[in-house]
């Protein structure tokens, strides 16, 4: 497992002993773990990597663990990396590859940063755990809680999506619903965490919780032969994940594992809630909050954490930042399903109605490798869709009637 050195600063570069903090005293920017990086390059192998289990911990030695004995685990990660053939043709994209997290124990990517989260919490000596949350991470921490026998506060909008405070309360931990918005719910949950002794996975936690994130960029790459894509398409909240896997890549790098990364890292975000978009294509350096009001709750955070990071990021790596309308996620949605497969919440309708948009402006060269993030399972947010599917027609139990709607079911077909 990887040795965190200690905490660091992202903007003046003071360090802090490893412990439940997350912001710089002198400057207030995000702290995020620093490790020993030639240790890790004559440690770490891809070979050695294969030999590991099926889940995030095949990357235990990038991975901020600081006690094995006190793993959380649960099965998260090393999840499929779809080749979308069908989704591709439709779009015009030579090769098209879809991360499809739906795949995780509860169903989205928050299972791969609770995993870090918790077991960095147990380390710490931790009993309680807590989160604000749009409802993914709500399920993943409950879960990840109920396995290893901590007390879960979870703090939910309480106009959430049913079924994610559903899929949330079943693990039988303590779900708080609160009147606002999830900014509303962060800025409590924040002042919450300086007056009990709890671990916040997103606040006081938030430095090894962050860290989780970049298991998808290793498993990427992993999943190409040890290369990077050419593009990502990221759908953006906090701006978290955006940041974390292009860390996730350069520290592929950095040890050894993958050639320089050229990668392109596209932010899609919702029209409803686009702070990061906007920065990005107005070309100003902070971001600017806005008041969400958006289907995709999920990707509804209006002062975005990690804003200022993500804008930066996909600058740096000459990426765009594209939003979708609520039409558009509906359509997403729509389109993913009825060409691959996958039924994707949301926020998933935004990757691929902005993964759309970014191939119609010719933004993929021919024979250039694309990656899209479909970041949670469309059985949590179904009401975004209700109405808009459902059954082709509708006929009495008898074959004459089935077959008076043959010739315009093959029609329609």
């Amino acid at each position: 497992m990887a040795e965190v050195l200690e905490l660091q600063c992202r903007e003046c570069g003071r360090g802090y002993p490893v412990s439940p903090i997350y912001a710089c005293e002198f400057c207030f920017a995000p702290l995020e773990p620093t490790y020993d990086y030639d240790a890790i390059r004559a440690a770490v192998s891809a070979e050695r990597i294969g030999d590991g289990p099926p889940t995030i911990w095949r990357y235990e030695a990038l991975l901020p663990e600081l006690d094995r004995s006190k793993r959380v685990d649960l099965g998260a990660g090393f999840t499929p990396l779809v080749k979308a053939d069908r989704l591709a043709s439709y779009l015009g994209i030579d090769e098209l590859y879809l991360k499809n997290d739906t795949a995780n124990p509860t169903h989205s990517f928050k299972d791969r940063v609770v995993t870090v989260a918790l077991s960095a919490a147990r380390s710490m000596g931790f009993n309680v755990i807590a989160c604000a949350s749009t409802g993914n991470l709500a399920n993943a921490v409950a879960a990840h809680a109920a396995r290893s026998g901590m007390t879960s506060f979870v703090f939910i909008p309480s106009d959430l999506e049913e079924a994610k405070i559903v899929t949330t309360a079943i693990y039988g931990g303590n779900v708080i619903a609160v009147k606002g918005n999830y900014d509303d719910v962060n800025r409590l949950c924040s002042e919450i965490a300086q007056t009990v002794d709890w671990a916040f996975v997103n606040v006081n936690i938030r430095p090894f919780y962050s860290e989780g994130s970049k298991t998808l960029a290793f498993e990427v790459c992993e999943q190409l032969g040890w290369q990077a894509p050419d593009h990502m398409v990221v759908p953006v909240a906090s701006g978290s994940l955006l940041t974390k896997i292009n860390k996730g890549l350069h520290e592929l790098e950095t040890v050894g594992l993958i050639p320089r990364p050229s990668t392109k890292i596209h932010a899609a975000q919702a029209a409803g809630c686009n702070p990061v978009t906007d920065a990005v294509t107005r070309g100003i350096e902070h971001v600017r909050p806005v008041k969400p009001n958006t289907i995709a709750k999920s990707l509804a955070i209006g002062n975005p954490a990690d804003g200022y990071y993500a804008v930066k990021a996909v600058r740096e790596t000459g990426g765009f930042a594209q939003e979708a309308s609520d039409e558009d996620i509906v359509a997403g949605i729509r389109l993913l399903a009825s060409t691959e497969g996958i039924f994707t919440e949301t926020a998933g309708g935004v990757t691929i109605s902005v993964l759309e948009k970014l191939a119609a402006a010719g933004t993929f060269a021919k024979g250039e490798r694309v990656v899209a993030m479909i970041t949670g399972m469309g059985l949590k947010t179904a009401e975004a869709i209700t109405g808009k599917v459902g059954a082709t027609v509708e006929i009495p139990p008898n074959l004459e009637a089935f077959e008076e709607q043959l010739g315009f079911l093959e029609g329609d077909r």
